[in-house]
């Protein structure tokens, strides 16, 4: 980790078995379906973000509020002086999806566990069906950065720009419209197949290794710069829904260090369904 531009941002799962019952760390799951992943077993003392209910707004096809996001880690028992843990399944999909809308709100101490479900699952390290129950803490969030995300308005201009480059992480099948929903999802289409003109097929998962766990900078660097994704652009990443273009801009952004790296949450499901958008196939 020591030759990621932040590695502070990532701990292993020997530093996090060490740590178990600190009182000092907060460890959260975020799943996508907590009865498929936390409900049948989790790491001790972590506690557990449901994705759909949780981070999202409940009526808006948006992200959770400041005030949401403060009373759900208030209810958590985490305060601005905890070290939050967060890891989860997809080699930390809805984890990284969840970290993004930390830094969002400006959320400091929020750390992933490299590798995430999988990793320690693998190693075989301790899991239990209990869930904690730390007293309930106050949190206190900032106003959101908008240097992270990008909206519709900002992409219909942004991808006809040089000096912009747009990341599709989604799979290649995804990208060339011969697919309209991702391989884990089979049943969650898009209205049309294809990418936004111009954009980048970089999947995701080229960034991790077979353990789930992040590849060397060296690596990382030979997977986006020869595709001209590199530090000297403002870089967007999208997929369907955000999730996995959040573990894209986490990699870009905290472990090659480039300075200017946005997620597009609205990603296909916006693009791909509007009325007259543009777009490309193959």
């Amino acid at each position: 980790m020591a030759s990621y531009a932040h590695p502070e941002v990532l701990v292993d799962t020997s530093w996090l078995k060490g740590n178990l019952g600190n009182q000092n760390i907060r460890v959260i799951e975020v799943d996508y379906d907590p009865s498929a992943n936390y409900n049948l077993g989790h790491i001790p003392g972590s506690v557990l973000v449901d994705w759909r209910k949780d981070i999202n707004d409940p009526v808006s096809r948006d992200i959770l509020s400041k005030d949401a996001l403060e009373e759900l880690l208030g209810r958590l028992g985490v305060s601005n002086d905890h070290q939050l843990v967060l890891y989860g399944d997809f080699n930390n999909w809805f984890a990284a999806f969840a970290f993004w809308v930390f830094k969002y709100y400006g959320v400091e101490k929020a750390v992933l566990l490299d590798g995430g479900r999988k990793k320690w699952i693998e190693e075989d390290l301790p899991f239990t069906k209990d869930a904690p129950a730390h007293p309930t803490a106050t949190f206190e969030a900032k106003d959101p950065d908008e240097k992270l995300r990008v909206y519709l308005p900002y992409i219909r201009e942004a991808y006809t720009k040089k000096d912009k480059i747009l990341v599709d992480v989604r799979s290649p099948k995804e990208f060339t419209g011969e697919i309209t929903a991702p391989p884990e999802y089979p049943t969650e289409h898009a209205q049309r197949g294809g990418h936004i003109p111009g954009a980048k097929n970089i999947p995701w998962a080229q960034a991790v290794n077979e353990n789930g766990t992040f590849k060397s900078v060296e690596e990382l660097k030979a997977l986006y710069e020869p595709k001209g994704v590199t530090p000297d652009k403002e870089v967007i990443t999208y997929c369907r829904i955000g999730e996995r273009s959040s573990h894209t801009w986490f990699v870009l952004k905290y472990l090659l260090g480039y300075p200017d790296v946005r997620n597009y949450d609205g990603s296909w499901t916006e693009w791909g369904n509007l009325v007259r958008m543009p777009i490309e196939k193959a």
